[in-house]
């Protein structure tokens, strides 16, 4: 393995579309770059669509940052409106979840990795 690598995003597999998911996309590019240590996600969102799922960590902090758009996270039971450049820092415990806006959200998602260390929540936004 090289010291470097340099991966186009849009070679990496678009998982949400792997399983039938309708919300946009969520690409996880760690092994195409050869990341140990770093976690990290590209996830957009069309416009009024939602992650079909909530999740949570046992040990993962996590940033998310809006690149473009806007919409909405899901913090436990409380809803939070996104722009633009909002940043958001997540307590391995918050139960999380994103929703585009009228013109969708496009979001990276990064923090240091802990395999497997990830919940899912059904029906997140439904309750």
């Amino acid at each position: 393995m090289s010291d470097y690598t340099i991966t186009n995003l849009d070679e990496v597999a678009d998982s949400a579309a792997g399983r039938g998911l309708e919300f946009g996309s969520a690409r996880f590019p760690r092994e195409a770059v050869g990341a140990e240590r770093t976690g990290f996600a590209h996830v957009t969102l069309l416009p009024g669509r939602h992650q079909p799922f909530g999740h949570r960590h046992k040990e993962a902090e996590e940033i998310y940052f809006v690149i473009a758009g806007s919409g909405a996270i899901k913090l436990d039971d409380v809803v939070h409106e996104l722009r633009a450049h909002d940043i958001v820092r997540l307590a391995p415990s918050v139960t999380r979840s994103l929703r585009g806006g009228p013109d969708g959200m496009e979001v990276i998602v990064f923090g240091a990795r802990h395999g497997g260390d990830g919940e899912l929540v059904d029906g997140f936004w439904d309750e």
